[in-house]
């Protein structure tokens, strides 16, 4: 390069940086604004992390939870994501919380159970009665490998579509409707949960069980059972593991 070439060179150089000093306060201040923001976001998300694994020690380890995969799938799960903002601060207490619609989100420990009681070892196709917040579909979407979920609520089926959507969840589809018949043309499932408690077990959601496979259900109005159906060659064994308060299955199991 010849002393011309040079003199051009640092020139451009000079005016290069000029203009980036020039323009900077604005620039930086952007971009201090913006890292402030995401910071605070990234406080936030530590702090909700946090409150997780703490519920799933105490709440879970603690109360006799002990599949991995459900406990790994409880840590996962951003909880707060999936309730309104008005509740968000107890996303991760052991308690139900309102979800819009008359409906409440089932209480984490209630949620790790039903899906333990599910036997699910991942890569299964399952089937789920009541997607209320999404909340459950999320915790079966971590393990299973496709997740449909139905809820007759429309607004709910409509929020929990999106937000799941919103989490990247690929593998769960929501469906609006009456879940009392299940998903015939989907069927058969390796694993089958209802989220609200039925007057009876509905006998379409037993035929589309694999064989071996498993259906948990609350059942009962006043006074409910949380059960587990798992279908056998010979039949369905039936077995009740604890009484449990959930809001009503509406629909045609009403009939």
């Amino acid at each position: 390069m010849d002393r011309e070439e040079a003199h051009m060179s640092r020139k451009i150089v000079r005016i290069r940086a000029s203009g980036i000093i020039a323009m900077s306060p604005a620039v930086w201040l952007l971009i201090a604004v913006c890292s402030a923001a995401v910071g605070q976001e990234d406080a936030v998300e530590q702090r909700y992390a946090e409150l997780r694994n703490r519920m799933v020690e105490q709440e879970l380890v603690g109360r006799g939870i002990k599949d991995p995969l459900v406990l790994e799938a409880m840590r996962k799960v951003p909880r707060h994501r999936l309730v309104p903002e008005s509740v968000r601060r107890s996303s991760y207490e052991e308690r139900p919380l309102p979800i819009g619609e008359g409906q409440t989100i089932t209480r984490p420990y209630i949620v790790a159970l039903m899906t333990e009681l599910l036997h699910l070892k991942g890569g299964e196709k399952v089937l789920e009665v009541g997607t209320g917040s999404g909340y459950q579909a999320a915790v079966l979407g971590e393990i299973a490998d496709k997740v449909f979920s139905i809820e007759i609520i429309k607004p709910l089926a409509d929020r929990a579509r999106h937000n799941l959507s919103e989490l990247g969840y690929k593998n769960i589809t929501v469906i609006c409707g009456d879940g009392y018949r299940g998903i015939p043309d989907e069927a058969p499932f390796d694993a089958i949960i209802v989220t609200a408690a039925a007057p009876k077990v509905p006998v379409p959601l037993i035929e589309q069980l694999k064989v071996d496979a498993r259906l948990v259900i609350p059942v009962g109005d006043a006074h409910q059972q949380l059960l587990v159906l798992t279908k056998t060659a010979k039949g369905i064994e039936r077995q009740i593991v604890m009484p449990v308060r959930f809001v009503p299955m509406t629909g045609e199991v009403r009939k």
